[in-house]
């Protein structure tokens, strides 16, 4: 289970346990996590818990909201990430911190080039390398000039597609692998279904359609 420690000047004000489908974080009272300063918004942000997974989504504040230094408008929360809001930190943890202190996004010169049409999201990945846990699967590309092309799934979380128009997550589990929508007025399809639920379990030769682009999911 996360949770976040909300400090100002290296001083720890609250902590607060995620334990809501969606916690909001603003400067009116209403919300689940109040921060009264003028720098922050009255509806700053907005955290969202898919399953073990927490995402992170600024709600068009005046001053932004940045994970490690950067400005995001939604992303992944993975083990110590920092968010900024303000002159305010809120460090992100998790109680067992297991897979997602590795989580980190498919980065193009790592292991397989990422091809075009595959983009990373920005504001999206994490920090470490990710330890081998069994067999690496891999998605490959079967349309476009990309077509052919392998990209392997080496990291806990590989985000795909097109920022601003349809972004995805494919998270490793011990399990197995699970794929998430994560940005886009359209649903992504798998096997030509639309994704209705928040995620869904992978399986070897599924075909994920995502932004114009197909790709056939591979755990061999």
């Amino acid at each position: 289970m996360g949770k976040l420690v909300v400090s100002l000047d290296g001083v720890v004000i609250k902590e607060v346990q995620i334990t809501k489908d969606k916690t909001t974080l603003g400067r009116r009272p209403y919300n689940d996590i109040v921060i009264d300063n003028l720098a922050v918004s009255g509806e700053h942000a907005v955290l969202q818990m898919l399953g073990a997974d927490v995402f992170i989504e600024d709600l068009n504040s005046t001053n932004g909201t940045y994970i490690n230094g950067k400005a995001v408008k939604k992303q992944l929360l993975t083990h110590n990430d920092t968010v900024e809001i303000g002159k305010y930190k809120i460090k992100f943890l998790v109680a067992d911190g297991g897979d997602y202190e590795a989580t980190q996004i498919l980065r193009p010169g790592t292991q397989t080039q990422q091809p075009p049409g595959l983009q990373r999201a920005s504001g999206f990945g994490g920090a470490s390398d990710f330890g081998a846990l069994g067999s690496v699967a891999s998605i490959k590309v079967l349309n476009g000039a990309a077509a052919g092309r392998e990209v392997s799934l080496t990291k806990v979380v590989t985000t795909i597609g097109k920022p601003g128009v349809q972004v995805a997550s494919i998270t490793k589990r011990p399990t197995g692998y699970v794929f998430a929508h994560v940005e886009g007025a359209a649903r992504p399809t798998v096997n030509g279904n639309p994704l209705i639920t928040e995620t869904t379990q992978l399986r070897d030769g599924d075909v994920i359609e995502l932004a114009g682009t197909q790709m056939q999911f591979i755990n061999r």
